[in-house]
């Protein structure tokens, strides 16, 4: 059923994915122990019930199929495990550890988007 859909609605899911994904992990600042997959869940279905303007351009009937549930949680599954294993760039490693040597912190991150995290929670102790 989701490979059925237009091409620009399911760039539009990926996209969204990786958003709230992101959004979620900054909220609970990127500690795993805090992360709760119910947690997520409900903010994932409050986003594309309430944000996600593809929602509306699913089908009825697709929305009801436990199918494409199942492959977007595939989906959804496979983007986390990309952005998740996505290395840090050695720029934005060279640029956090330059801010942590001068403030003389010790934050961990381990892929590209936690490391963006750990850059901005930088910059905003800075200011």
């Amino acid at each position: 059923m989701y490979k059925t859909l237009p091409t620009g609605v399911k760039s539009s899911i990926t996209r969204s994915i990786s958003k709230i994904f992101e959004a979620y992990m900054a909220d609970i600042e990127w500690d795993e122990e805090r992360f709760n997959l119910e947690d997520f869940v409900k903010v994932w279905k409050d986003y594309i019930e309430n944000r996600a303007a593809w929602y509306e351009k699913v089908p009825l009937e697709v929305k009801l199929s436990p199918e494409f549930h199942e492959e977007v949680a595939n989906k959804m599954n496979q983007i986390i495990d990309k952005i998740l294993n996505e290395p840090p760039s050695e720029d934005q490693i060279a640029r956090i550890e330059i801010m942590q040597e001068s403030m003389d912190t010790h934050f961990d991150y381990s892929c590209r988007a936690e490391a963006a995290f750990v850059e901005t929670k930088l910059k905003a102790m800075k200011n």
